[in-house]
C-alpha cells in the first residue's frame, strides 16, 4: 500500500492546461494541500511512482501518456487514490477510467469548491480505511472473505481487486445484510458527499463491483438495485 503522508495532505496534479493547472496549484495550496504539480503523463507517473502522495488529481488528455495509461501503470504498483478530470463528459470515459481503478471523476468545468470537496471525501474514506479493525469470524468457504488492511474481498484463493472506494461501498452493504440502503445514504456514508442526481459515481462503482465478483466466480449473493429505494447486496436467484 502507498504510505499517507503526515502533516499537510500531499496532492500530486497532472495537468497540460496551463491556466488550470496554476489555478489549481495556487487554489490547493491556499488551503493548505502541499501540491505538485507536472503537464506531462510520463513525468507524472515517474512522480508518482518516486514520492508519495495522499491523492492524484489528473487529467484524461495528456501529452506523454494520457491519463487512462498513466493510470493502469501507476494500478500495478500503488493504490494512491486517483481524481480523473476529463472535458470529454462521455460515458465511457468515465467507465474506463473507473474499470482502470480511479477513485473519482470529476467533469470539466467544476469549481475550485467542488474540487476540494472531492479531495476531502478521498481523504476521510482513506482515514477510516486505516482504522483498526474488529478480528472479523472465520468466513463459510463459499462465502466472501472481507480484509480491512487490504480493503481487499477474497473468494477462496482469488481477489476481486476492489478499489478502496468499492470496497468501503461492497464492505457497507455487506454488514446492513437484507435492508436497502438509498444512494443519498451510500453517497453520505461511503462517497463522504452529497447526492447529486447528475452524478454517476455511485452508479459505476457499484457495476465495477459486480463485474469483479463474477470474474472471481462468487455466486452467492450479488448487488441488486431497487428502483426508486437503493441497492441491496442479497442472495442470487
Amino acid at each position: 500500500m502507498t504510505p499517507i503522508s503526515v502533516g499537510h495532505p500531499r496532492i500530486l496534479s497532472i495537468e497540460d492546461d496551463l491556466v488550470l493547472g496554476a489555478y489549481v496549484h495556487e487554489h490547493l495550496g491556499r488551503c493548505g494541500f502541499q501540491v505538485t504539480w507536472c503537464q506531462n503523463g510520463q513525468e507524472g507517473l515517474a512522480i508518482a511512482r518516486q514520492q508519495a502522495f495522499d491523492v492524484v488529481l489528473m487529467d484524461i488528455l495528456l501529452p506523454g501518456l494520457d491519463g487512462l495509461a498513466v493510470l493502469t501503470q501507476l494500478r500495478q504498483s500503488h493504490s494512491t487514490p486517483v481524481v480523473l478530470m476529463s472535458a470529454l463528459g462521455a460515458e465511457a470515459d468515465r467507465i474506463s477510467g473507473f474499470r482502470l481503478g480511479a477513485d473519482d471523476y470529476l467533469p470539466k468545468p467544476f469549481s475550485m469548491a467542488e474540487l476540494r470537496v472531492r479531495i476531502e471525501a478521498i481523504l476521510r474514506r482513506v482515514a477510516l480505511d486505516r482504522r483498526p479493525a474488529l478480528a472479523p469470524l472465520a468466513p463459510a468457504m463459499d462465502s466472501l472473505r472481507f480484509d480491512d488492511e487490504l480493503c481487499e474481498v477474497f473468494f477462496g484463493k482469488h481477489a476481486a481487486g476492489l478499489t478502496r472506494s468499492e470496497y468501503r461501498l461492497l464492505d457497507t452493504l455487506n454488514r446492513n445484510g437484507d435492508e436497502i440502503l438509498s444512494k443519498a445514504f451510500l453517497y453520505q456514508q461511503v462517497l463522504q458527499r452529497g447526492y447529486a442526481p447528475h452524478d454517476r459515481s455511485l452508479d459505476m462503482h457499484i457495476s465495477q463491483i459486480r463485474r469483479k465478483l463474477k470474474a472471481i466466480g462468487y455466486t452467492e449473493r450479488e448487488v441488486r438495485t431497487v428502483w426508486g429505494k437503493g441497492y441491496v447486496l442479497s442472495a442470487a436467484d
